[in-house]
């Protein structure tokens, strides 16, 4: 253990000639270094908080208004109006001194107020600026005179070399839409999928609701959304998540992917070494705030409020409702191999351990031979199954003693790593190969991820890796740009050395990995093992199917002026009525980062013109593909036209949440909401971002590109399809559903998108042959 490695360096006898002290010079050159570090990494995060505390000034433009002003009073000009004579005559002589520091200082202190409103102005201009959404409702390619000139004024507004941080205080706030349009557009919304009675009745109740409950809910609404920072994220991240009683495993925590194509090396604690030394500098960096803000068209800025927790994170359980613990710098990590678990410290003399250093801790622990501790094995599993039991157990068996130290190093970990005992990956010529990867980082043998740390990084016997998230933090694009990086850092800038192992000398004086010890006795290990079978059950009932779709890709599909997105969107409904005979509501989810603390909004992508576009194609008497094209565009213009409404602060579902919420609140009763609330989403879909931080060029490494990730059926009889477009020639898609359903079936599904998108090509084809 590192407290007891420096333990050691202070040894002392007692002789009859008094205290003989032996100090190790090795140690104490360590703990100097250790300091240094810390007194740095303060110094920087103090300059940086400074820097966005002032941002879009910089604090030099600070000294410039001070040498501008006394300039000016030097020139016995003064432009402040009289406000520097006011100034002195306020400031106590026995303070100041003699009547010439009085003035210097009152002329420092109105530069000062001056600079400073003139940042509350910039940001306030920057706020009003970035407010203005007409550019996401201009045509792909065109942009209007009003946008370029808004487009020039943002850039002007946000200063140069932003921090990771820089924007928040000039983030709009998420508007709340007016009850009568997200009436309006629910009602649009679930037209396709009732039939004239049950819409008649479905309006009478909505307009009921508009009427009589809306009015009161909405004023409160709107003082909420005045006095919050957003008014949906608290609650949404409350009820949807915390308050959830039910395994987060499957139904909540969501994966991600290796590369799709690349092992950079085979031996597994080498990899691990690499990509976790490659996090510890993403850390770094966000601690710092050093990361580029992520913009839209490289201008508008996106909130980046959700990357504070991605490390030091975890899901505390607790009976009525878990919580969410978010500790400052964490120095080690925990690591789960065959059943054992290793705390490693991740600093050595004040600095991260160097992968090769990660790759001998890790090493030593893959030679460990030792036997779990009774009950250690699962443990694990208690995270996997139902909340209550878990916070029970905790609290019981988990509060004291060797349990309640081992349990806090894992729950204050910097991340929770695995180091698998199985291979996983893509390999085309081994069948589903793709789909049991996707299974075994989502849920593993349910008892070898901690599903309540904010990630688990997962490291296979093969050199392949995944990523588990808890989704309750944050969501998935936040870690896609951590993995990405990751990724890209480990193949591109940390490399291997020709025999695998991970580049650098090794440190033979580090410290051993310690075990953690556990003392669970026999009731607790029921409680484990009840909450393995539950978990288990789950697992066991999830169907997965990989999907790679290399027909064709984003570049043909732009050639046809549509939407990626808005193209799979309609496949996927294409495959949905062709896979169950109907339509369902669909759940696509969008962002709201444009907005301060900002998460997701749903885009309802089953619409009136989606299924007048899929009856078409499924009705043999329309042979006329110029129509059927005709009225896939109208259904793509329509999704898009959608999917802005929904970034821009305009949905509809977490409008209705919110005023759910608040009638539960004022107690009271709704029915029109309840219905809304209880609407099965038998087909629920999300777009995985790729090469956000373009730190990988597709074309000159082709094969250097992700599998994107996945999550669980929402639905027991539907599906859940994660899709990610990979450069111009490839989207995978991710289709989970449960085997219990006698309705559905993954690969099936599968199967169909993949015939839905190519006979949506088709109609472009036969229409350029017939303009030829």
């Amino acid at each position: 253990m590192a407290e007891a490695h420096q333990a050691v360096g202070f040894q002392f006898t007692v002789t009859p000639d008094g205290i003989d002290l032996h100090l190790s010079r090795e140690v104490l050159k360590h703990i100097y270094l250790s300091g240094v570090t810390s007194w740095i990494k303060r110094a920087i995060r103090f300059k940086n908080g400074i820097l966005t505390g002032v941002y879009p000034a910089s604090p030099s433009s600070w000294l410039i208004a001070v040498i501008a002003i006394m300039s000016t009073m030097y020139a016995r000009i003064d432009p402040s109006l009289g406000m520097i004579d006011t100034i002195k005559r306020t400031l106590p002589y026995v303070t100041v001194g003699i009547l010439q520091t009085q003035t210097v200082l009152s002329a420092i202190l109105f530069a000062t107020g001056l600079w400073l409103s003139l940042i509350l102005m910039l940001r306030y201009i920057l706020k009003a600026l970035l407010s203005y959404h007409a550019w996401i409702f201009e045509s792909h390619g065109k942009m209007s005179f009003c946008t370029k000139l808004w487009l020039s004024l943002v850039k002007m507004f946000s200063g140069r070399r932003p921090l990771l941080y820089s924007f928040q205080a000039s983030l709009p706030r998420l508007p709340v839409p007016s009850v009568d349009d997200t009436i309006t557009r629910y009602l649009e919304s679930v037209r396709p999928l009732l039939d004239d009675e049950q819409y008649n009745q479905m309006e009478v109740v909505a307009n009921d609701f508009k009427r009589d409950e809306a009015p009161k809910l909405q004023k409160y609404l709107i003082l909420k959304s005045w006095w919050a920072t957003n008014y949906v994220s608290d609650w949404w991240e409350e009820y949807i998540y915390l308050r959830g009683r039910s395994p987060i495993m499957v139904n909540s925590n969501f994966y991600a992917m290796d590369l799709l194509y690349v092992i950079p090396t085979h031996r597994q604690a080498a990899r691990a070494g690499n990509v976790v030394h490659a996090m510890l500098q993403y850390r770094r960096k966000l601690e710092r705030g050093e990361h580029a803000p992520l913009r839209a068209l490289g201008v508008v800025p996106m909130c980046s409020y959700q990357m504070e927790r991605m490390f030091n994170t975890t899901r505390i359980p607790g009976i009525e409702t878990d919580f969410v613990q978010h500790l400052s710098d964490r120095k080690h990590l925990v690591v789960y191999h065959k059943g054992r678990f290793f705390k490693v410290w991740l600093y050595y003399g004040g600095r991260h351990l160097w992968p090769s250093e990660l790759e001998t801790q890790f090493q030593r622990i893959l030679d460990d031979t030792t036997e779990p501790q009774p009950g250690e094995l699962k443990l694990a599993a208690l995270t996997a199954g139902n909340r209550v039991p878990w916070a029970r157990a905790r609290l019981k068996y988990f509060s004291q003693g060797v349990n309640k130290a081992s349990l806090e190093a894992i729950e204050t970990s910097a991340f929770f790593l695995t180091l698998d005992d199985e291979e996983h990956g893509y390999d085309p010529d081994k069948l589903r190969s793709l789909d049991l990867y996707a299974k075994s980082v989502l849920h593993g043998k349910c008892y070898d991820r901690w599903f309540d740390k904010s990630f688990t990084l997962i490291a296979y016997k093969n050199g392949k890796l995944g990523v588990n998230a808890e989704h309750s933090w944050a969501d998935a694009p936040i870690v896609g740009h951590m993995w990405e990086y990751v990724l890209a850092t480990d193949c591109f800038h940390l490399g291997y050395t020709e025999e695998g192992h991970c580049k650098g000398d090794i440190n033979k004086g580090l410290p051993p990995t310690a075990k953690l010890q556990w003392d669970i006795p026999l009731e607790c290990q029921e409680v484990i093992e009840d909450s393995y079978m539950v978990a288990k059950e789950i697992a066991d009932d999830v169907d997965f199917h990989g999907c790679l779709f290399d027909e064709f890709g984003k570049g043909l599909i732009k050639k046809s002026r549509t939407s990626p997105d808005a193209f799979i969107q309609l496949a996927l409904q294409l495959a949905q009525f062709r896979d169950k005979g109907e339509f369902c509501l669909t759940y696509e989810a969008s962002m709201t980062r444009m907005f301060r603390e900002g998460r997701t909004e749903t885009v309802r992508s089953c619409t009136i013109e989606s299924t007048a576009f899929v009856r078409a194609m499924e009705d043999k008497n329309t042979k006329q593909s110029a129509q059927r094209l005709d009225l896939f565009r109208k259904a793509a213009d329509k999704h898009q036209n959608m999917y802005r409404l929904a970034m821009t602060g305009s949905g509809i579902d977490r409008h209705l949440f919110c005023l759910y919420i608040m009638s539960k609140y004022l107690n009271i009763d709704s029915p029109f909401l309840k219905q809304v609330l209880s609407e099965p989403w038998r087909l629920s879909t999300s777009q995985t971002p790729q090469q956000q931080l373009n730190m990988v060029d597709i074309n000159k490494f082709p094969r250097y590109v992700g599998a994107g990730g996945g999550f669980g059926p929402v639905a027991d009889d539907g599906y859940g399809v994660s899709y990610i477009i990979v450069g111009e020639n490839l989207i995978t898609f991710h289709i989970s559903s449960k085997f219990s359903s006698p309705e559905t079936d993954s690969y099936r599904f599968g199967q169909n998108i993949r015939q839905a998108m190519l006979d949506i090509r088709a109609l472009f084809d036969q229409n350029d042959k017939k303009e030829m």
